[in-house]
């Protein structure tokens, strides 16, 4: 069984035990499902999952704050009588190669307001956005890879060193 899925079986065995299964007590219990595995870690096979939780936990903390930021920009741009848009179409070349990879990543730039994805190239290197917000291209587009794709997969593949 993998640590995931034994970290759902606890959250599931607190709510029944609490008898109570709505989601915020299901949330108590896989925190707490967790926190006894990372506490008996030891005694169990060697798994990646506890830093794989870290990283789902440190991308979801940058994404929010990317959503803040571009709603907050978007909003000061309709608040103010002058626009402050500079619209492009940008190609960004992918390290991203798998369709599971290529799609997380449109998607996580689709949901930023601002920003769209809006193709993909045949030959799945390139992806093609568009941003309202881009004075500098290169700007946008190392922002986009070091931003979003590497820490997206560095979740997704896991840790390039441990690769080799």
């Amino acid at each position: 069984m993998t640590y995931f899925m034994l970290n759902i079986a606890l959250a599931l065995a607190w709510a029944a035990f609490t008898g109570n299964f709505n989601p915020s007590n299901l949330m108590i219990g896989f925190i707490l499902g967790y926190l006894t595995l990372l506490a008996t870690r030891r005694a169990l096979a060697p798994s990646d999952y506890f830093s794989k939780v870290r990283q789902a936990i440190g991308f979801a903390g940058f994404f929010l704050w990317e959503l803040v930021l571009a709603n907050l920009r978007v909003a000061y741009d309709v608040m103010t009588p002058q626009y402050h848009m500079k619209p492009r179409v940008i190609a960004i070349p992918l390290d991203a190669r798998t369709d599971a990879e290529i799609t997380a990543l449109a998607y996580f730039i689709s949901l930023t307001p601002g920003t769209l994805s809006l193709d993909v190239s045949t030959d799945r290197r390139t992806l093609f956005i568009h941003a309202m917000y881009a004075p500098d291209a290169d700007t946008v587009r190392r922002e986009i890879k070091q931003g979003f794709e590497r820490r997206l997969l560095e979740l997704m593949r896991g840790d390039p060193a441990k690769r080799g």
